[in-house]
């Protein structure tokens, strides 16, 4: 009888304990506010191939930001299906913090042509990091200094100059788009010939296949310094710091401004504790010199959003791509 009782004892001492305990044990959804992540290394997807402007981008912010968080931060390029096959498996990681990746201007596009379902509602912002923005560059002797000199020309010839930059309904497709349209010119005005990418569409500008390339101030900075072609104007908010010499399109009287941008994302549903630690790890992690210094050298454009302000930022990239690729005919 007595060692009934004992053992019944130490059974009612195991389910208290094992019920006090309980809260502590439970997952983010049931509670946990998450104080010790990260507990263990994290993945870094990209959704395009290595020594990319995205892939650079992201690998020296997943250098920076081990420091802040204390773990490692692993690189894994996902690519294939024009960026489709990395974003889904961002998208669909579980959303616990140890997945978290690029998310890039493509996003903004993608489910207009019917790709993937795929959008920025998919993803948790967490901070934009680089935005080329698109330029305007014409080869050396071509006959126009300025922008409005290549409007006038355009004007004159409707359909005999044509642009290039990359595939069609590309990112830089989309700045030709956008320019033709504040400048109050229909898309055929200035025809596109799709390509491969900037490289081979400078190609095939210095080999007057094409008049206008629409990539961004970085793609052509090299060609610019061997003096092969010249740059009218570019397509940011304001002058870039590395290139003050080239005036935007809107202080020339033309509202447009459009670029290649990569942030830094995690899957939708992300627990606020863990959102908030990976928001400013993040932003520790970009004022790193180191962070600074390595994109500076790769030639790419440092722009930082976090949180909100990004994912405003996304959607209205949504909104505006999706309008000029419709209006285009190259939407669904």
């Amino acid at each position: 009888m007595q060692a009934g009782l004992s053992r019944l004892f130490y059974l009612l001492l195991f389910v208290v304990s094992a019920l006090f305990l309980l809260p502590q044990c439970t997952s983010s959804e049931g509670g946990s506010t998450n104080d010790g992540y990260p507990e263990r290394p994290i993945t870094y997807i990209v959704p395009w191939s290595a020594g990319g402007m995205t892939d650079v981008s992201s690998r020296v912010t997943a250098t920076v930001l081990q420091k802040p968080l204390g773990q490692s931060v692993n690189v894994v390029n996902r690519t294939g299906g024009g960026g489709v096959v990395g974003h889904l498996a961002l998208s669909s990681s579980r959303p616990d913090g140890y997945t978290i990746g690029a998310v890039t201007v493509e996003i903004s596009m993608l489910h207009h042509m019917g790709l993937t379902d795929l959008s920025y509602t998919n993803y948790t912002p967490l901070a934009l990091l680089i935005n080329n923005a698109a330029a305007i560059t014409v080869r050396a002797d071509a006959p126009w200094n300025t922008l409005d000199e290549l409007i006038a020309a355009i004007r004159a010839n409707p359909g005999q100059l044509k642009a290039s930059g990359t595939a069609r309904g590309g990112i830089w497709d989309l700045a030709r788009l956008g320019f033709l349209k504040v400048c109050g010119l229909p898309s055929d005005a200035l025809p596109w010939v799709p390509s491969q990418g900037s490289a081979p569409a400078l190609q095939e500008l210095l080999a007057e296949g094409v008049d206008v390339v629409t990539a961004s101030l970085t793609e052509v900075h090299s060609l610019r310094e061997a003096g092969q072609v010249k740059t009218l104007a570019v397509m940011a908010e304001n002058r870039l710091e590395r290139f003050p010499d080239v005036p935007t399109l809107k202080e020339l009287g033309y509202d447009w401004s459009i670029g290649g941008w990569v942030s830094a994302c995690a899957p939708a549903d992300l627990p606020e504790e863990i959102r908030t630690k990976l928001i400013s790890a993040l932003q520790t992690a970009t004022k790193d010199p180191e962070f600074t210094t390595a994109l500076n050298n790769a030639g790419s454009n440092i722009q930082l959003m976090f949180g909100e302000e990004l994912e405003q930022f996304m959607a209205e990239q949504d909104r505006v791509n999706g309008e000029l690729m419709r209006e285009a005919g190259i939407a669904e």
